[in-house]
């Protein structure tokens, strides 16, 4: 799955279309290198997430084309 879409059915963020915008501007980095939006997802990823001064580091656990808001967050844990 595309980091853009995981980063949005995960509800990590909310729409598409700024998740899109944060991988472009450098902000996603997975396993150490700065990821683009078409990078494939895959389990044990290590992300991390910089959103202004606020830095989150999340592990993949679990990459499924669709959650629910329940499930969202069972895709993944906060490091």
């Amino acid at each position: 799955m595309r980091l853009d879409k995981y980063l949005k059915v995960s509800r990590i963020i909310k729409r598409r279309t700024v998740a899109n915008e944060v991988c472009d501007a450098g902000h996603v980095v997975v396993n150490g290198k700065v990821a683009r939006a078409s990078y494939d997802v895959k389990e044990n990823d290590i992300l991390e997430i910089t959103m202004g001064a606020n830095t989150t580091k999340i592990k993949v656990v679990k990459v499924t084309e669709y959650a629910t808001k329940d499930d969202a967050g069972l895709m993944y844990t906060v490091l």
